[in-house]
């Protein structure tokens, strides 16, 4: 059992809010994952300032990456420590490659940042200093473990691919043999948590191609067990079910806002929720909402 939450925004003047209201929204879905916690925010000039690459690493400290990456500015999340700078995501990224070796990347992109770390989500959340953030879209993730060790790495979000994130609540049962499918196509992996194939699978499809309607229908077809998934990308916001729905979802949507919680109380905190249209998805139907 774990616990989801996203918000895409639509009115800009709520956008200084986004961090408010995702870590309300955290906050009431902590009892469905007390082991760890996560974020991605979108649009936030502090942690992902524009026209600026942006990496998230655990295993260093922002001294660390400033000595190892020059020209590059760190911000530190508890554990996770955002770096942005002047230059292409691949280069970036192959700086860390060479100067940060013993880093672990969990977020990579433009205009977004990755925030993850054990322990208590509401304490966490504070820890981010996550409702200080500013941006317009957010996803967050509340874990109960059940096949993999409660580390920051196999928290969610998992985010494989530039500006991609997808969190998850359920199990993939056939997960081993698609990793291992995925691994002899050239594809690495990070954790041993099943969720992470369900992000590799849908960014090697983005890559290939796919959008993410496409990607996600995909899954459903290739992947079995019971899950609820809310993958985000750079201009996309989507969710999906599986073929029984077995796990929970709900989505509010008015003209103003789009969100996804695994329970209603968590959709309760948001401005003008009295007037949203509130849904519960259908099996494997791809939603989804963009910017």
């Amino acid at each position: 059992m774990c616990g989801i939450v996203g918000l895409h925004l639509r009115e800009p003047a709520l956008e200084p809010r986004l961090g408010e209201l995702l870590t309300a929204m955290l906050g009431q879905v902590v009892e469905r994952g007390p082991d760890s916690a996560g974020v991605a925010v979108y649009g936030d000039p502090r942690l992902s300032p524009p026209g600026r690459a942006v990496v998230s690493l655990l295993g260093v400290t922002a001294a660390e990456a400033e000595a190892a990456l020059p020209g590059a500015v760190a911000v530190t999340a508890d554990v996770t420590t955002v770096v942005h700078a002047d230059r292409s995501v691949a280069g970036l990224l192959a700086a860390v490659a060479d100067g940060l070796p013993h880093a672990t990347v969990i977020g990579s992109g433009t205009g977004m940042a990755v925030l993850k770390g054990t322990g208590n989500p509401v304490e966490l959340a504070d820890s981010f200093g996550l409702a200080g953030v500013t941006g317009w879209q957010g996803v967050g993730h509340t874990r109960m473990a059940t096949e993999s060790a409660v580390t920051p790495e196999g928290a969610h979000p998992f985010s494989v691919g530039p500006g991609q994130c997808l969190v998850h609540n359920g199990s993939f049962a056939n997960h081993a043999t698609i990793r291992r499918e995925l691994r002899a196509q050239g594809v690495e992996f990070d954790s041993e948590n099943d969720s992470e194939v369900g992000a590799r699978f849908v960014a090697h499809q983005l890559a290939q191609g796919a959008d993410p309607e496409k990607a996600l229908k995909l899954l459903c077809e290739r992947f079995d067990g019971f899950y609820t998934l809310l993958v985000s990308t750079g201009d996309s916001f989507a969710v999906v079910r599986d073929a029984i729905a077995c796990k929970p979802a709900l989505v509010a949507e008015t003209a103003d806002w789009v969100a996804m919680a695994s329970e209603y109380r968590a959709l309760d905190v948001l401005p003008g929720i009295d007037h949203a249209r509130i849904f519960e998805p259908e099996p494997e139907e791809v939603y989804v909402w963009r910017r």
